[in-house]
């Protein structure tokens, strides 16, 4: 039966057979992707922006390399040994070398990295830390060979621009702070292409023409104006630290605005912030000297004025001790005193009269109590008095007695057995015995009994027993 044709029919260009079609997985198709770009493309240089900067803690490092139009993904295994591996950070203008492949897991390719160069002022930074290690490890930076300034100099060896602002600042505060000092100029340049050259050979020929002058220089400085990084690089060229490091005479280095450091300000026996700074510094001595002898005359006259105060309290001082030691003085003083004593020795006369009238007074009255008629009358009174109260406590005693007696006699009688014989009762006894028969239990037929009665007492003998029992 004929095959009938559809609208989904496309013929055999978009559907072949298969046996004439190869098929291929996405893994295969990742693979051959990635051995093509490997074979094609291989190693590269590739510059851009670093971005998505992040490190694993495997140690790997993964990062995004961009610039205005693509990016391209970077990775840095950790034990590819890759140096500047710590100059990669976000933001950062680089210069990769690495291979090109494929991370078959996602289908993505990425540069494998195995450089890093810093581009442009990165590229700079880097130089300039470098030279800082080198020149530091050979003890160019070490404190103990700094030397001092000398206080009071008088020529000053100036290596700068003779065009740029740092020279007019440099004469300005010189010329304000002392116009007496020597500066003698040797122009160079202090940017561009040649600048550093001329930077050192202008520090070793006022070195060379100190050494041979009557007049030797006190130091040197090496100063310029602020500036980018790129205008300030002469002064970080190692030419220009060896002969600051060379230099027979003291070196003041300042470069730049405050914030800037140079190579030359380390290797410098003194960093200035600024040109005016580096000013200011080299003329502090003849300033402050001046000043001092400025403020001098009125220093003198303030001591002057502090002494003769001095002198005039001291000879006050002395008249009044002058004063005090006057042969009349004292004489007068000696008379008042006699005086004074005169009206003690009254006082205490007196006084000690009326402590012996007190005394004498005391000592009779204690005479008048302690006199033996007058003890023995006290002793009788007393005695007589306790006689008496012991009298009345014995009587009282008595009369409490024989009343309690009196009661008591009154409440036996009361509880005798007399009163109960008169009210009718009487006593059996058993005759033999004499005990008291409380119950006829106690009794058996022939026993004798005594009964007491009120009056006199009956014998009887028990002839029948009978229980008599209580109604109760």
């Amino acid at each position: 039966m004929p095959r009938q044709s559809s609208q989904w029919d496309f013929g055999p260009e978009l559907f072949p057979p298969e046996a004439t079609r190869r098929v291929l997985s996405v893994t295969e198709l990742t693979a051959d992707i990635r051995r093509a770009l490997e074979k094609q493309i291989g190693q590269v240089w590739v510059t851009g922006e670093i971005t998505n900067f992040r490190q694993q803690m495997s140690g790997h490092i993964y990062f995004t390399l961009k610039d205005a139009g693509a990016q391209l993904g970077c990775v840095l295994f950790r034990g590819d040994a890759v140096a500047n591996r710590g100059a990669l950070a976000d933001g950062r203008k680089v210069v990769l070398k690495g291979h090109i492949t494929v991370y078959e897991p996602r289908g993505q390719y990425q540069l494998q990295v195995l450089a890093v160069e810093l581009q442009g002022v990165g590229a700079l930074q880097a130089a300039f830390e470098r030279l800082k290690e080198k020149l530091g490890a050979e003890g160019l930076f070490a404190p103990e060979r700094k030397r001092p300034l000398p206080r009071f100099p008088q020529r000053i060896g100036l290596v700068t621009s003779p065009t740029g602002a740092a020279i007019r600042d440099v004469l300005q505060v010189m010329r304000r702070r002392n116009p007496t000092v020597e500066i003698i100029l040797t122009p160079c340049a202090v940017q561009g292409a040649g600048a550093a050259a001329e930077i050192a050979a202008a520090i070793g020929l006022l070195n060379e023409w100190s050494q041979k002058s009557s007049a030797p220089l006190d130091a040197i400085l090496v100063t310029r104006g602020g500036g980018s990084l790129e205008d300030l690089w002469a002064f970080n060229e190692e030419a220009v630290a060896r002969a600051i490091f060379q230099s027979a005479l003291p070196v003041v280095s300042a470069v730049g605005h405050e914030i800037d450091f140079t190579i030359s300000d380390f290797v410098a026996d003194l960093r200035a912030a600024t040109p005016s700074a580096a000013a200011e510094i080299l003329s502090e001595g003849v300033f402050a000297a001046a000043r001092w002898v400025a403020q001098v005359p009125a220093q003198l006259g303030e001591k002057a004025g502090r002494r003769l105060l001095g002198e005039r309290r001291h000879f006050e001082q002395l008249a009044r001790r002058f004063q005090t030691v006057h042969p009349r003085r004292q004489w007068a003083g000696r008379r008042q005193q006699a005086d004074e004593l005169q009206l003690a020795i009254s006082r205490c006369a007196r006084r000690q009269l009326q402590k012996l009238r007190a005394a004498w007074r005391t000592g009779r009255d204690r005479l008048a109590r302690v006199r033996p008629g007058r003890m023995l009358a006290l002793r009788r009174e007393l005695l007589q008095g306790r006689q008496d109260r012991l009298g009345r406590q014995a009587r009282l005693r008595l009369e409490n007695l024989r009343q309690r007696a009196a009661s008591l006699a009154a409440r036996l009688q009361l509880l005798g057995p007399e009163q109960v014989l008169a009210r009718g009762y009487s006593i059996t006894r058993d005759a033999a015995t004499g005990r008291i028969l409380r119950d006829a239990a106690q009794t058996a037929p022939g026993q004798q009994l005594m009964t007491r009665l009120k009056t006199g007492e009956v014998s009887s003998t028990v002839t029948v027993v009978a229980a008599v029992y209580d109604r109760r």
